[in-house]
């Protein structure tokens, strides 16, 4: 049987990876007062990450969205990458599930994979989503694991923070 993570009740097994030696995981929710088809909008969107993630100053993708493809993404001034490579591993739009696993760029993040699952809740009375976002990493020579987590977790709490601001700014425009 395989093990499962759970965030409020709710049952995540793909939250669960495999974990080398050499590397670290770990699992970040956010919750964002904006329905989850709102939300989903947004995350899903393979083509366009700079809609939210603040590091992203341009994307292009190679081919159609779909299982398999890859994008070319540019980041902005100020972090130790200029280029990354990344691959669209799952996307689910059923179930709310993304994928993408980093398979190149000038950066340390090597055989980086992470999934990003959207859900509804209530929040406030209100239809609202919690994020749930985990990764997993090789650690790089000549740092710790608590190192090169702390590292990541910071970049996704970044990009989990805009994505709520983003998301939230849009929902009170729907109102």
């Amino acid at each position: 049987m395989e093990s499962t993570a759970m965030y409020g009740g709710l049952e995540t097994v793909h939250h669960q990876h495999d974990c080398r030696e050499n590397q670290c995981t770990s699992a970040l929710v956010t919750h964002i007062k904006a329905p989850v088809h709102l939300v989903w909008s947004l995350v899903r969107r393979f083509d366009q990450p700079q809609k939210y993630k603040p590091f992203v100053s341009r994307c292009t993708v190679i081919g159609d969205t779909e299982i398999g493809s890859l994008r070319e993404v540019n980041v902005k001034s100020g972090l130790p990458a200029t280029t990354s490579t990344e691959r669209l591993e799952l996307l689910d739009d059923e179930e709310h599930i993304l994928g993408i696993k980093i398979i190149g760029g000038d950066h340390r993040l090597k055989n980086y994979s992470s999934i990003v699952t959207v859900h509804p809740e209530i929040i406030e009375g209100r239809a609202g989503t919690m994020v749930i976002e985990s990764f997993v990493v090789d650690v790089p020579h000549g740092n710790t694991k608590d190192e090169t987590c702390f590292f990541v977790e910071a970049l996704i709490s970044c990009n989990l923070k805009s994505l709520a601001n983003v998301s939230e700014r849009l929902a009170s425009q729907d109102i």
